[in-house]
């Protein structure tokens, strides 16, 4: 073991609580990044190491926890990932709910700061604008394990570094407004689509109620296949009879659900819940 490496029965101690927590699964070999992403938050409850930290949390101490999730739980993201999930959302999605008597519902799954939910309300807008018509509006629903990335969701205000990743001029000029201090504001346009909720996704979705579109996108790589399949069975739970789920150009529900079906498309793909037979 390097000076670097946490021993094994405290970093599988740790590992057992994280998954047990959120569901998220480490593995044997990610003592580096327990400790980067827990070294800050030694430092900030006072403690002299990471080992000490991890002691705090296994003996139960709720801030050190709840500190612990915030840091473990933490992803980068960026504007309209991938592209073609957007592209896929605008082109072939909308048309198909443009009817629909009531606002379409979307949820945007562990939504960190909150990019993709408004990337899609973006979206929407640039579908509206092109002089396509949606009977109703929509209604975005971004959810997170994390109470500090829903409040910058709820603040809606990125620096130019966080700007400047996946987000074109024109898009820029067009939705967002310099708030002071080299930061830009999502203008409200946007942010009256959206609301931000709590929710760890191990816990039930029936309070949130019914969807018609689902973004749960490089989610799901973090969880053990058990957990990936109460996860989509709550999904499929949750959404509307043929309602869509977009998960990361990585992801694949092969052997996972029977729930959906697969929509391949040119580029990118999606699923959908299939029709119950009688």
């Amino acid at each position: 073991m390097t000076e670097h490496e946490l021993d094994f029965k405290r970093y599988s101690a740790f590992a057992k609580f994280l998954e047990d927590t959120c569901g998220i699964v480490l593995g044997d070999s990610r003592q580096y990044l327990v400790r980067s992403r827990l070294s800050p938050v030694a430092r900030q409850l006072s403690l002299d190491s990471v080992e000490a930290c991890i002691d705090s949390i296994l003996a139960g101490n709720r801030q050190s926890r709840d500190l612990a999730v915030e840091a473990m739980t933490t992803n980068e993201t960026l504007w309209f990932r991938d592209q073609y999930p957007f592209v896929l959302l605008e082109k072939e999605v909308l048309p198909q709910f443009a009817n629909k008597a009531g606002p379409i519902r979307i949820w945007s799954a562990a939504c960190s700061s909150g990019q993709e939910a408004y990337s899609i309300a973006m979206t929407i807008l640039n579908y509206k604008k092109s002089g396509k018509q949606l009977r109703n509006n929509a209604d975005i629903l971004g959810t997170d394990i994390s109470k500090e990335m829903l409040e910058r969701c709820r603040l809606a205000e990125y620096d130019h570094l966080v700007m400047a990743r996946g987000l074109d001029a024109k898009l820029k000029a067009e939705y967002f407004e310099p708030s002071g201090n080299d930061k830009y504001k999502v203008k409200s346009n946007v942010t009256a689509m959206t609301q931000f909720k709590q929710l760890n996704l191990l816990s039930s979705y029936q309070s949130l109620g019914r969807f018609d579109i689902i973004f749960c996108r490089n989610v799901l790589i973090y969880f053990s296949p058990e957990v990936k399949k109460q996860i989509l069975q709550k999904f499929a739970a949750c959404l509307q009879e043929g309602g869509i789920l977009f998960l990361g150009a990585s992801e694949s529900i092969t052997n996972l659900s029977e729930e959906f079906s697969m929509v391949r498309c040119h580029p990118g793909l999606y699923y959908r819940k299939t029709s119950k037979k009688p």
